[in-house]
């Protein structure tokens, strides 16, 4: 099993324990259009429940960058990754560096996702980002063994930086889209949820719960996870079947609590 290469708060890989009880019977092309960590698709793509194609998509430029320079460059990228060091000065020095070729680009991403505070990608109003280091005892910073693996998984998967509703524009029969947006809930007043709603607002959900609809008429198939709050349970109330999963948070440095969370999972199988 080919696990990801990148840490992401918010990751699916406790939801790996659960989603082929909800599988259909065949994939034929998989979409994911808010790919971040690429949890799902990791385990998909490694069992071979993926028939056709894998279209990955994310509003991240920096995420998508580094996936597409994973697959195509990965020696060029091993290379730089090779003269890293994990140092406070140096995560800032890197922090700071603004690089406009794409290998640096996802070198400088790659770095950060594995020396930052918990794997969070966060940006300020100006689009620089903003998460602290993470001091993190590492007994090595890469493993090029799998990162290697991750790259020939690549084959047949495209990559692009695109709004969620576009990825309707293909979806054919049998096809299977998994979604797991931003948890942007409607009249919540907390620092989580207000971030998110600049990265996914309420109207976003609203356009996604019209999306599902869609979904079901080109007979593809969804799976969706989502908050666990009353007003998405009123708006995705008569668009799929239901299930509520618990799991730990993947939020907080070392001694926190983990606090058992639910979310919401959306079908229409």
């Amino acid at each position: 099993m080919t696990k990801p290469f990148l840490r992401w708060a918010g990751g699916k890989t406790w939801f790996t324990n659960h989603i082929e009880e909800l599988l259909p019977r065949n994939i034929n092309n998989y979409y994911e259009p808010f790919l971040g960590g690429g949890a799902i698709f990791f385990y998909l793509k490694s069992k071979g429940l993926i028939n056709g194609k894998c279209y990955l998509s994310d509003s991240n430029e920096e995420l998508i960058n580094a996936y597409k320079v994973l697959k195509r460059n990965p020696k060029e990228l091993f290379e730089l990754l090779k003269t890293h060091i994990n140092s406070e000065t140096e995560y800032y020095r890197m922090r700071e560096t603004i690089y406009t070729d794409n290998i640096e680009r996802a070198s400088r991403f790659i770095y950060l996702n594995k020396t930052s505070f918990n794997g969070i990608y966060r940006v300020n109003k100006n689009g620089g980002y903003n998460v602290p280091f993470g001091h993190r005892k590492l007994e090595k910073m890469y493993d090029f063994e799998h990162l290697t693996r991750v790259s020939k998984m690549f084959k047949n998967c495209f990559f692009t930086v695109k709004d969620f509703k576009k990825v309707l524009y293909d979806v054919k029969e049998n096809d299977l889209i998994f979604i797991d947006p931003p948890y942007t809930v409607a009249h919540e007043n907390n620092g989580f949820i207000q971030y998110n709603q600049s990265l996914f607002s309420w109207e976003n959900q609203i356009e996604l719960s019209k999306m599902l609809i869609k979904i079901k008429n080109k007979n593809a198939n969804f799976i969706m996870t989502n908050a666990s709050h009353w007003s998405i349970e009123k708006l995705y109330n008569d668009k799929g079947n239901k299930t509520t999963l618990s799991r730990a948070s993947t939020i907080g440095g070392i001694g926190a609590n983990r606090t058992k969370y639910k979310e919401l999972i959306y079908t229409n199988l």
